[in-house]
């Protein structure tokens, strides 16, 4: 796969984050796994994430316990890297163990350096998220559809304004088929943004993508 070609360093922007600042797009594909397809023993996920022209821009690469991989499913902690592609370490994100409560994700770039977090939150009919700045300030909400299933058609996660009036961009999960959801565990999810959102939003956008697919699609991968 080809890499997209790596920006010259911006001083005002997290070192790595300058791909983001070319991009409106994002493409995030796990990578398929057939020991989990044909053992059904969950493995740690490892991602692909592209721009629009098909080039990769980071590779994601989950951390987690074999033990709570398989005893607490969708709900375990983990530790997210992100690579760009000089093998830096870019983004790192962090997952709280957290059964029956509402989750919540930590994303720090560079690593060390926390930049925001996406808190979900109780609404009695959606799936509803927070984006928060550094310093735990509410700045973006995102809100899902009423039934979330993987199956029959694309699934989108509008991200607003706080009052939500202001449609800014979404995270859409790609349906690939009725036999292809049956038989494999890859999911693909779209990230829509303006071109000038900051980079630390869109860097949470897609932290954002991945607490949505454990939260909601690793049940029917």
């Amino acid at each position: 796969m080809q890499w997209m070609q790596a920006p010259g360093t911006i001083s005002t922007c997290p070192p790595g984050l300058e791909y983001l600042m070319q991009i409106n797009q994002l493409l995030v594909c796990q990578r398929f796994d057939l020991l989990e397809v044909l053992s059904s023993f969950e493995t740690s996920k490892n991602y692909e994430v592209m721009n629009n022209q098909g080039q990769r821009i980071y590779f994601a690469e989950e951390r987690s316990n074999c033990f709570f991989r398989y005893l607490c499913g969708p709900s375990r902690s983990f530790t997210m890297t992100i690579y760009d592609n000089v093998g830096r370490d870019v983004i790192t994100m962090h997952k709280a163990l957290r059964n029956c409560y509402l989750q919540k994700l930590q994303v720090e770039a560079p690593p060390g350096e926390k930049i925001g977090y996406v808190y979900q939150y109780f609404h009695p009919f959606l799936p509803m998220f927070k984006i928060k700045n550094e310093n735990k300030e509410d700045i973006m909400k995102i809100r899902g559809p009423c039934v979330v299933s993987s199956c029959l058609k694309d699934l989108n996660f509008t991200l607003l304004s706080l009052d939500e009036e202001i449609v800014i961009g979404k995270i859409s999960k790609k349906w690939a088929g009725f036999i292809r959801e049956l038989s494999t565990n890859a999911d693909k999810f779209g990230i829509q943004f303006p071109f000038d959102l900051d980079v630390k939003i869109k860097a949470l956008m897609l932290g954002a993508s991945f607490l949505i697919d454990y939260m909601y699609f690793e049940l029917w991968s």
